[in-house]
């Protein structure tokens, strides 16, 4: 029975040493094997892997997926223009290399957070200061937080972890200076609207002014064409009054009279004093006169 006994107990005693050489690798995970205090292997891979049993070889395990650091209170930054800011923001890391953030932190997530929380803090600092309030809120926020990722990996890849991204989620004025903010943008959008306005109306009254000036020389130009088409329609008919008069002197008399006659009389109530015996009347004396004979002329 004591034979037996020590054989059971020799099994088990073989069983546990056997079980503390075997250990498994979950693949959400990292596993350090550590000999004697120092690193020894690293495995990534899942899987079920096997070491000397302590306290030859004891095993750390480091998680491999992404984690989150949130701060659970708002932090206040300066901007260029000296104004505080409140900011909302959260980072997302992991650990890429195990060797070296045992190095650095012992195996401990909590140092890891708090030495990229300052950094995180020092980057953002170091970005706000360099901005105003309107490039931090709107027009170069992705960039900043792009800069600030890409700072702060570049510090973190030393000590084996990776920043995945950086975000702000809130970027708020701090409470006192909002409505003294808002009113200067006000004031200022008031200004731009106004200079805008003013240089519509000059450019408006430019725009009528050569309107005008291109409308006065197109019609000085037609006018000028209809006068030289009617000087020429003047001469033409001219030439065919002086070429028709030509041939019979007394008609163009007895015509040249009765225009000067329709031009005098115009109006019922014109009233003329003259000599009746006058030249200017010979043509509305009888029969005998030049009349006649301007008459026999035309028949």
């Amino acid at each position: 029975m004591n034979r037996i006994g020590t054989v059971i107990v020799a099994l088990i005693v073989l069983l546990i040493v056997l079980a503390s050489t075997m250990f498994v690798v979950d693949q959400r995970r990292y596993a350090v094997v550590f000999s004697l205090g120092e690193i020894k292997d690293v495995y990534n891979q899942p899987g079920l892997k096997f070491k000397l049993p302590p306290p030859l070889q004891t095993v750390l395990y480091l998680d491999k997926r992404i984690m989150t650091i949130d701060n659970p209170e708002p932090e206040r930054f300066i901007t260029a223009e000296k104004k505080n800011l409140i900011v909302d923001s959260y980072v997302k890391w992991r650990i890429i290399d195990p060797r070296k953030f045992y190095v650095s932190f012992k195996g401990d997530n909590r140092l890891a957070q708090d030495r990229l929380t300052q950094q995180i803090r020092s980057a953002l600092q170091e970005a706000f200061t360099k901005r105003t309030v309107t490039e931090v809120v709107s027009t170069q926020r992705d960039q900043v937080m792009q800069w600030v990722k890409q700072k702060v990996g570049d510090e973190a890849a030393q000590v084996g972890i990776e920043i995945v991204d950086v975000r702000m989620r809130r970027v708020d004025l701090a409470a006192g200076i909002s409505d003294s903010v808002y009113s200067r943008m006000a004031a200022e959008r008031k200004r731009v609207a106004n200079e805008l306005r003013s240089t519509g109306a000059a450019e408006a009254e430019q725009i009528r002014a050569d309107a005008d000036r291109q409308r006065d020389v197109v019609v000085a130009e037609a006018y000028a064409k209809a006068q030289q088409v009617k000087g020429e329609g003047d001469a033409v008919a001219a030439g065919i009054y002086a070429q028709a008069f030509g041939r019979d002197p007394q008609f163009a008399q007895f015509y040249q009279s009765l225009e000067a006659y329709k031009a005098t009389f115009r109006d019922k109530k014109d009233v003329i004093i003259a000599d009746p015996n006058s030249d200017f009347f010979r043509f509305m004396r009888g029969s005998g006169g030049a009349g006649a004979s301007a008459g026999k002329a035309g028949k």
